[in-house]
């Protein structure tokens, strides 16, 4: 394998990173009671499903072609990579849209200490809304890659990377709650922005980029 691959595998790694990198900093926000093994699972959720995404739309894919052929397959990518798009968008919104709406009765009201505990089914949640939209990622890596070998080397490297920025993410998020002195209402207000940014970002990039 060139040198020149293994980049190319190392920006695609921080290409789909990013979306983890955001929730990231939402989940330092938010949550009052991180620590650091909680931070890493928050980032081993999201990497975890950050790599898997790919590799599920690549044997996908790969099933789709086996039973409908080449042209078939390209015509189902093209249909769930829109369907997956639209998924990725509502749960970003319901999610994103619930914190904003939370914070303003929160901040509507008398200030009162708020606490937003660690859920890690609510982690869970946003991992799978930010990582569906790789799916369409195996597609593109089943029409690039020539062995199974090289998709497993795509997806590891994708999982230390995102691990490691969302780390980062999660850090910066904590230095920021800091800023904020204790307003738990203005920290879910803006994490619940980046989730609705994040959510409309998706679509955009799908139909213009």
């Amino acid at each position: 394998m060139s040198f020149e691959i293994i980049i190319k595998i190392i920006l695609l790694g921080i290409a789909l990173s990013m979306d983890a990198f955001a929730v990231s900093i939402t989940d330092g926000l938010i949550y009052t009671d991180l620590n650091k093994k909680k931070s890493c699972l928050i980032a081993g959720t999201f990497a975890v499903l950050q790599a898997l995404m790919p590799l599920i739309g690549y044997w996908l894919l790969e099933i789709v072609i086996y039973f409908v052929g080449e042209q078939g397959g390209i015509e189902a990518a093209k249909v769930l990579s829109l369907v997956i798009t639209w998924v990725a968008f509502g749960l970003l919104i319901i999610i994103g849209g619930k914190m904003v709406i939370e914070s303003m009765i929160q901040m509507n009201k008398e200030r009162v200490e708020h606490r937003k505990l660690f859920s890690y089914k609510e982690v869970f949640v946003m991992g799978i809304a930010t990582a569906i939209d790789a799916l369409a990622t195996g597609f593109v890596l089943h029409a690039n890659l020539s062995t199974n070998v090289t998709v497993w080397l795509h997806v590891s490297i994708i999982m230390v990377i995102t691990f490691t920025i969302c780390i980062v993410g999660i850090i910066l998020a904590k230095q920021i709650h800091k800023l904020l002195k204790g307003r738990h209402e203005v920290a879910n207000l803006i994490g619940g922005i980046i989730l609705v940014v994040l959510a409309i970002w998706i679509v955009l990039s799908y139909y213009f980029i």
